[in-house]
This record gives C-alpha cells, structure tokens and sequence, in this order.
C-alpha cells in the first residue's frame, strides 16, 4: 500500500473510468508506478491510498502455459520463458520429452501431461495445476502438426485432415477458452498464438495445413478485438520454415526431413521463434504487437 497526499493531481474516481484513473495516479505517484497497475484502495480526508500492483505479464513468479512444450518452438519457448524468471506450466502429450523439458528448467517448470484435442482433458487442466500454479498469465499455445501432409488435396486421408484440423485450431481455441476467464478476473493476459506464414500465403500441396492456419489467423485478430478494452494482449507470431521435429512428423520418416531442410536451404531456428515472442510480452501496456512475421534470410 502506498499512502501520499498530492490529491490535487488525481481526478475524482468516481467520475472517471479506470484507465484515466490509472494514468492520473501514475503522474502524481511516479515512475514507480509507470509499468505497473495501479488500483484506487480509498480517500480518506484528501490522503489518497492506492494499491500498486505489478501489471506486466512477463515478470519473476508469474505463469505462462505453453502448449506443445516437449518439442521445437514450444520448448524453445518454455526455456525462453523460465530464463526471464517466468514459472512454466508445459503442456503436452509426450511424456518422456516433456519430463526431459521440465527438467531442463528447473524449479521454473511443471510438465502436465494434455492433448489438446481432448475436451475433457483441457477443460481439468488449470484445476490439475497446484493452486499457485493456476493463475496463468501468459498463454503460449504452440502445439500443432501437419502428420501426413506435403500432399496434393486429392491424396489426403479424411481422417488426417480432420486430425490436422483438431490440433491447430480447435485444440487451441479449447485451451484458450479454458484460461481466457481467469484473465478476464484479473484484468491482465497475454496469449501468443504460433501460427504460419502460410496463415498468409499458401503453397503446393499444403491444403489442410494452409487451412488450419488461416484458421489461427483469423481467431488472433478477431480474439484481439474482442479484448482490446479488458487488458488482455494477442499476439500472432507467423515464422517461415522452422527446422524442428516437425517435418519428420509430417513426413513420418527423419531422413526424408533431414533432406527437406537442407534442400530449402536457410532455416530459422525454434530459438528464434522463442525470442519473438519474448519480444512481443516485454512491450509495455500501451503496446500490443498483434501479428509478426519471421522469415529465414535465404528464403520463405
């Protein structure tokens, strides 16, 4: 609790809305103040007492989600986050390489195992999470794939289509859903959807895939205006190719990935996704990076 008694420079709180209120207590307080939520406790005989509150999301203590977190960018991810002093709830649904993840980070992560693909799996998964573990700041929803693509459309198997579709879009849709109301509560979030380039440009023989993150990519902006006055960020973060685990998932075979890499030629790194979105959750309150695209210096 901060007490000081420069009432000239604060507005009557009754009159107006929060973020005035906000910016007069920041002018008369100081730059203690300037990153930080600051919230009218009381007036007491022209004495005004204020609570100072941490406002930003990426801070020491607070906790991100990040989804496909044993694997490529969501570990990159993960390991980025735990870096910044963020504790780290990874979600996924391999559980040797999530124990391997979580326990690269220390006492900075906890693995929980979840398919989002699985309603009731997703909808437990905050109540699962230790009760300090559950106030979830920043979302990261980075699990996706593309089994059985590089295909034309009339090759595609029906079920795989529907897979693809599940992973990428709906699973993250349930899982922002089910963190979206905590957030709501308290007035602040950050949710970081990983995307695609080709959410913007399609290629050959990448229907289902193209489509899925279209898909993303219209959730992103539309999920950013229906929070823009709430405190709540989205990010879309959009790479070009990424040399993870992901092609041999595709491709179902390591060798055929390995020379679909090197055939591309220059490749971002999952490190370099990881610190976009770092980049986008240490901007100030004022400033939401709604999409960023990343591309690889020799090509798409």
């Amino acid at each position: 609790m901060a007490r000081f008694n420069r009432s000239e420079n604060v507005r009557n709180p009754g009159d107006e809305p929060r973020a005035a209120v906000r910016i007069a207590l920041v002018g008369a307080y100081g730059d203690a103040a300037d990153d930080a939520g600051c919230y009218l406790h009381a007036i007491q005989d022209n004495e005004i007492l204020i609570m100072i509150e941490d406002g930003r999301v990426l801070r020491e203590g607070a906790v991100a989600l990040v989804t496909g977190a044993s694997s490529g960018i969501g570990a990159a991810v993960a390991t980025a986050l735990a870096q910044r002093g963020m504790r780290v709830v990874c979600a996924a649904r391999d559980h040797q390489r999530l124990t391997e993840v979580v326990e690269g980070l220390g006492g900075q992560g906890l693995g929980i195992e979840a398919d989002v693909t699985d309603l009731a799996a997703v909808k437990s998964l905050v109540d699962r999470l230790p009760r300090d573990w559950q106030e979830i700041d920043v979302l990261v929803n980075a699990a996706g794939h593309d089994a059985g693509g590089r295909k034309p459309f009339h090759e595609c198997d029906e079920h795989q289509m529907a897979e693809i579709i599940e992973a990428n879009v709906i699973g993250l849709m349930w899982v922002t859903r089910r963190v979206i109301d905590g957030m709501r509560a308290r007035g602040r979030g950050h949710i970081v959807n990983i995307g695609s380039i080709t959410g913007l440009r399609p290629y050959p023989t990448g229907t289902i895939y193209t489509a899925s993150k279209h898909a993303v990519h219209g959730f992103s902006e539309a999920l950013r205006l229906d929070y823009r006055e709430t405190g709540i960020r989205v990010t879309e973060i959009l790479p070009g190719m990424v040399r993870t685990g992901f092609a041999t998932a595709r491709l179902g075979d390591a060798e055929a990935a390995a020379r679909f890499y090197d055939e591309f030629g220059v490749c971002l790194e999952a490190a370099d996704i990881a610190r976009t979105v770092i980049f986008a959750l240490e901007q100030p309150a004022h400033v939401v990076i709604s999409q960023l695209v990343v591309m690889p210096g020799g090509g798409a």
